[in-house]
């Protein structure tokens, strides 16, 4: 973070990434109204945040504000990994519509700093940024729970492997492709789909993907 000649609260300075232009103008009128924010730069796609990210000197960015989904291209947790990933890196607060344990996992296993949904109202937003920035996570309510309820329950909670699995079982996959795109052999890719179903109380592929659906495990929708 860098001090505003004059005053002496530091200002954050924040890179916006996400592919919907209509979100990063919202989100730059809701975060240009604190005085301690700065919105250095905005990246429509996660390659070109990694790459921004980057930055150094006065262009350094402290805080990314990441979604998880672009379309075609680079996740926003490959990219929260790439970022972090470097010495000095900025600290990537995730923004997305998604809450399920899949993306919540993949981004915090990524380095996130923070979790926040876009239903956020903006003194929440502004406060989850200043907490970031200030080496810290910030969570929203929703997924801290998530996250708890995991802990608590370890045993029947899927694992980051399994959630992986079970997705490509959504997309319709079969055992061998799923092995392919995981590097997984296929008795490795059963032996996952066996404790899934032990852990979802199934029997069956679409049994197991409705169960996981429906208790917030993976997505509906793409």
């Amino acid at each position: 973070m860098t001090r505003t000649p004059g005053a002496g609260a530091p200002t954050v300075r924040l890179l916006l990434a996400d592919d919907h232009p209509v979100v990063r103008a919202g989100l730059r009128a809701v975060l240009d109204a604190e005085p301690d924010f700065e919105i250095v730069a905005e990246a429509a796609t996660a390659e070109a945040a990694v790459e921004r990210a980057a930055a150094q000197g006065p262009d350094a960015v402290d805080v990314v504000l990441m979604d998880l989904q672009f379309g075609p291209g680079m996740h926003g947790a490959a990219a929260t990994a790439a970022i972090t990933a470097r010495e000095g890196a900025p600290r990537v607060l995730v923004l997305t519509t998604y809450d399920t344990d899949a993306d919540i996992l993949a981004a915090v296993e990524a380095g996130a700093a923070g979790y926040l949904l876009k239903d956020a109202p903006p003194e929440e937003l502004a406060a989850a940024v200043r907490t970031a920035a200030s080496g810290r996570s910030a969570l929203a309510p929703a997924v801290a729970d998530r996250l708890m309820d995991r802990m608590r329950a370890p045993g029947e909670a899927l694992s980051r492997r399994e959630l992986e699995v079970l997705r490509l079982v959504k997309d319709g996959l079969s055992n061998q492709r799923i092995s392919k795109e995981l590097f997984l052999s296929q008795a490795t890719v059963k032996s996952h789909l066996v404790h899934i179903y032990a852990k979802l109380g199934v029997d069956s592929r679409t049994a197991a993907v409705a169960a996981a659906t429906s208790r917030g495990l993976i997505r509906d929708r793409p």
